[in-house]
Formats: C-alpha cells, sequence, structure tokens
C-alpha cells in the first residue's frame, strides 16, 4: 500500500476525490457527453466549479454528515437523456478506480458500496 493514500475522510480529502475523480469523466467516451452537455467542457468554469463543491458536499453528507448539502441528487438525473446502465457502471468504474487512488483501502471500501448503492438506487428510480 502507498504512503501516500489518505488515512482520514474529512471534507478536504473529499474534495481531492471529486477534484480527481471529475477530469477523467470528461475524458471518458461512455459518459463525458451527459456532463458536458449540461457543464460544458472547462472544468476550471464557474458553473465546473459550483457543481465540484455542490459534489463534495453531497460526499461529505454520505460520509461525515455534514449538513452542507441541500439538494436532491436523483432529480436533474430525470432530465438526463439517454442514461443508461453502461453510463451508470462506467461511472462507477471511474468513481471506484479514483477512490482506490485516494483513500486506503478500509476507506476506499465505504465510498465504493455508498456509490454502488446509490447508483443501483437511482437506476431503479429512473427505470434503466
Amino acid at each position: 500500500m502507498s504512503d501516500s493514500l489518505t488515512k482520514t475522510v474529512n471534507n478536504e480529502s473529499i474534495q481531492l476525490m471529486v477534484n480527481t475523480f471529475y477530469p477523467k469523466i470528461l475524458k471518458d467516451p461512455v459518459v463525458s457527453g451527459f456532463f458536458i452537455e449540461k457543464l460544458g467542457t472547462d472544468i476550471k468554469s464557474e458553473i465546473w466549479q459550483e457543481h465540484l463543491l455542490l459534489l463534495g458536499q453531497f460526499w461529505s453528507l454520505m460520509s461525515l454528515g455534514d449538513k452542507g448539502y441541500t439538494g436532491s441528487p436523483l432529480a436533474p438525473h430525470f432530465q438526463i437523456e439517454g442514461l443508461s446502465r453502461e453510463a451508470f457502471e462506467q461511472w462507477l468504474f471511474l468513481f471506484h478506480e479514483t477512490v482506490d487512488e485516494i483513500f486506503i483501502p478500509k476507506l476506499g471500501l465505504f465510498f465504493k458500496e455508498k456509490s454502488s448503492d446509490i447508483a443501483q438506487n437511482f437506476m431503479r428510480n429512473l427505470g434503466i
């Protein structure tokens, strides 16, 4: 195991995870189009930065119980045409890959299990 892996889940490590993950999303042929359509290609843009902050808040709520996120994570997905099981599976693959790069295995396992549960719930609710 690398000594550089994060051993603590806190807002900083969560934001690192989010900021490491989404550039991969923009490069991926299966999922990038969904994000580019809504947020554009410039991850440094204001709209992307707001989204990354929101996602950091979401994961802080999921992992730490922080109350900074007050949105509805499923709702925007109903507005995205063409979402498929393949897209969710690719999102999960890239997310799990990123988690392995950021966190020690014990902490990474939490994010992998939680993200898989969320994806299954989303797919069920979206009917895919």
